[in-house]
């Protein structure tokens, strides 16, 4: 499918900003700040702030390893799920979905890669 018209691509981006949102509350109990959203080609890119699971933020002074591997768990989970929302919301084929956060910073880089040019 091919987003060619301007309102197409600004009504994608405020769609899928809202789905990256909404899956964030599902998998973390807690939404965005901010975020925005560039489409490049095949390419969907998300730069996010988000806010710390407070539960995550306590453990992460004494137990940093163990949040460490809970925060990759959790991301693997929400590319799963997000890839499998923009599928059947969109219809547009994912090829993968490639998502970096730093817990610190509370931001978030995600790729959202199609395998046909939106």
């Amino acid at each position: 499918m091919n987003w060619n018209s301007t309102q197409q691509l600004t009504n994608l981006k405020k769609d899928v900003a809202q789905l990256y949102n909404r899956v964030n509350q599902e998998i973390y109990g807690v939404g965005v700040k901010k975020q925005r959203i560039e489409i490049s080609q095949n390419k969907l890119l998300i730069f996010a702030q988000h806010k710390r699971v407070p539960a995550l933020q306590t453990l992460s002074k004494n137990y940093q390893e163990l949040t460490t591997s809970v925060d990759a768990a959790l991301i693997k989970e929400y590319k799963a799920k997000f890839k499998e929302q923009i599928e059947l919301i969109f219809g547009l084929r994912v090829i993968t979905i490639l998502k970096d956060y730093d817990p610190i910073t509370e931001k978030a880089f995600t790729i959202v890669y199609f395998k046909e040019e939106v």
